[in-house]
């Protein structure tokens, strides 16, 4: 009896191991509040670890070492001492390069519209069909998104099945009132993010980031002329995706993530490569025109 229990924990736990799908780190920081018991942030900091990190969010199994590396920092603003609080939260997600120990970032992004509620102990429930908590909510449609961003780097379009469960946690938090789901908020918020991700108009950017990841840098290791190849013939894709419109959500987050790597990458191409990416991307990413200039430099 005693050996059977044994192996049922055993099978429990490996259950639970293996449905992580997310390596995230957590972190709840608090310095504009006035407290000497910080017992709650304490608590809400393994509790979105444990739930970011304890749930299904691939339809594939993901081996232990290939589980997506992610972090949250959540910068409390306001508590009023019981359960609702306010908050800015930091999101990051890499992918690992294959054949080097370099992680290429793929999101990064200061989310500034969150408040929830939240009490020492409180269990995060979730179903995508439905709005249970601005909390559950706000870090399901970031697992979501992180998953299909790394999809997308992986296969051509392949994180299109996440961006879905993303829009359906969008489509459930209409019937709420906190603010960074509805599409009059401002445009930099959720809503925004996953339009931008499901909008036809920016497929060229995802395949781009595809082409980059998988048939650029991954190959790179083993051939570097060739990987270099692939993403200078690839930089057409994002050629207009400024003029599409003007200020979207997603080509920002797409050129905060990736203008140094850009930078450092195709300055190791030859002078007419690099003189076609400066054009190419100072045009799509005028914000770091003056940073692209080093690409014309000997």
């Amino acid at each position: 009896m005693k050996f059977t229990s044994i192996l049922f924990l055993f099978l429990f736990t490996s259950v639970i191991a293996n449905s992580q799908d997310l390596n995230a780190r957590v972190q709840v920081l608090s310095p504009k509040i006035q407290t000497t018991n910080r017992r709650i942030f304490i608590a809400l900091e393994t509790a979105v670890k444990d739930f970011l990190n304890g749930r299904k969010w691939a339809a594939d199994q993901i081996a232990p070492q290939e589980r997506i590396d992610c972090n949250f920092v959540i910068n409390i603003t306001a508590w009023d001492g019981a359960s609702n609080l306010s908050a800015e939260v930091q999101v990051q997600s890499s992918r690992p390069v294959f054949g080097s120990n370099f992680n290429s970032t793929l999101l990064n992004i200061n989310d500034k519209d969150f408040d929830f509620n939240y009490t020492e102990g409180q269990i995060i429930d979730f179903n995508d069909q439905l709005f249970q908590s601005n909390l559950s909510s706000f870090f399901a449609f970031y697992a979501y998104i992180i998953v299909g961003l790394d999809y997308d780097s992986f296969s051509k379009r392949g994180g299109s099945p996440y961006f879905d469960h993303a829009q359906f946690i969008v489509n459930a938090a209409q019937t709420s009132a906190y603010k960074g789901w509805k599409g009059f908020d401002n445009n930099h918020d959720r809503y925004w993010l996953i339009e931008n991700l499901n909008n036809p108009v920016y497929t060229n950017l995802r395949d781009f980031s595809y082409t980059y990841h998988r048939l650029g840098l991954d190959v790179m290791s083993a051939n570097a002329d060739q990987g270099l190849k692939a993403i200078t013939a690839a930089l057409p894709f994002i050629a207009d995706v400024d003029r599409q419109r003007t200020g979207a959500l997603l080509p920002q987050l797409f050129f905060t993530a990736k203008s140094d790597e850009l930078l450092q990458i195709l300055s190791r191409a030859n002078r007419q490569d690099r003189e076609i990416a400066y054009q190419t991307l100072s045009k799509a990413d005028p914000a770091n025109g003056t940073k692209y200039e080093q690409l014309q430099k000997n």
